[in-house]
């Protein structure tokens, strides 16, 4: 490196450390004269840092803001804030935040000094604590894997099923996704020669090879691990027709308990997983929406057995 381009990297740490910087702070730091310094301030003008002047009593050189973000320079205690900030981010559940904070760590996380990432993953496992409740990804298992699809590479995975038995999967990684703070990972699965969804909470490490993956054409990866999750664990599906607009329901439904689609302007589609009809059949009620039963047959038969119950509730004499 030049010693003009270090000077400018120097030059950029301090006008990042300080709100203001007078022309003879910032030559008497660099060691060279005025005059250097307004060159270097240009050299970094022309890299896209808006490098801002002000004169008279108080003035001088600071950093603004771009209409673009320009590479950033941070210590090694700003980079260990950095990272644990969109760790807990990361794992925070908030919607919109936690897969863009997962994609900014897996670039930080790939030039960190080995020393910060030790120190990155010490704090990480100290604030745990503050993470959201529920079942949770572990830290280390979404790096390893939001990295793994970023450089499109297998990995293999110690996976726990719904039965509580751990098995080895080996997967090709496509997506790593957040739904209802829950993260979920969309793969093509070696052995079974197919595309599944798994639950990161069910991971328990992440073994990264140097195997890239198979490009091949992938479905709407969203739509359907929505439908994997609403619907792959149950016995049987329910199909009913909401007789109200979809934007005027879409809200009301968790994409855990099941996917909607809009059926016309005035109507949408409700696919859900069946394994108890009489539960499905409630929550249904309570959306207070016209309904029909498109499939199976038994969930009609649920809600009108719910009817003919509901008919014979009177009202009691007072207690005395």
């Amino acid at each position: 490196m030049s010693a003009v381009t270090t000077r400018a990297l120097r030059l950029l740490a301090l006008l990042q450390s300080r709100t203001v910087w007078s022309g003879p702070e910032l030559a008497e730091e660099l060691g060279v004269t005025v005059r250097t310094v307004r060159r270097d301030v240009d050299r970094l003008r022309e890299m896209g840092y808006p490098v801002l002047t002000s004169a008279g009593h108080g003035g001088g050189y600071q950093l603004g803001a771009g209409r673009e973000l320009p590479p950033l320079l941070l210590g090694p205690h700003e980079a260990v804030a950095v990272a644990v900030g969109l760790r807990l981010t990361a794992v925070s559940g908030i919607e919109g935040l936690d897969a863009e904070a997962l994609r900014a760590l897996a670039t930080l996380d790939r030039i960190l000094p080995p020393q910060v990432r030790s120190e990155v993953a010490a704090l990480s496992e100290a604030m745990r604590v503050v993470a959201r409740p529920g079942p949770t990804a572990r830290s280390e298992v979404l790096m390893a894997l939001a990295t793994a699809v970023r450089d499109a590479r297998r990995v293999r995975v110690d996976y726990e099923r719904p039965d509580g038995q751990r098995a080895e999967r080996r997967l090709e990684p496509y997506r790593v996704l957040s739904i209802e703070r829950r993260w979920y990972l969309f793969a093509w699965d070696l052995e079974r020669e197919d595309w599944r969804t798994f639950r990161l909470d069910r991971m328990h490490a992440v073994h990264p090879s140097t195997f890239p993956i198979t490009p091949r054409p992938t479905p709407d990866i969203e739509a359907t691990v929505r439908a994997s999750i609403t619907r792959g664990p149950y016995p049987r599906e329910a199909t009913v027709r909401i007789l109200a607009p979809y934007a005027e329901i879409c809200d009301r439904i968790s994409p855990r308990a099941a996917t909607l689609t809009a059926d016309g302007e005035n109507a949408c589609l409700l696919r859900a997983g069946v394994d108890d009809a009489e539960w499905l059949a409630y929550y249904l009620l309570s959306l207070h929406v016209p309904l029909e039963v498109i499939d199976p047959p038994e969930l009609l038969e649920t809600f009108q057995d719910i009817s003919r119950r509901a008919a014979q509730v009177r009202r009691g004499a007072a207690a005395e």
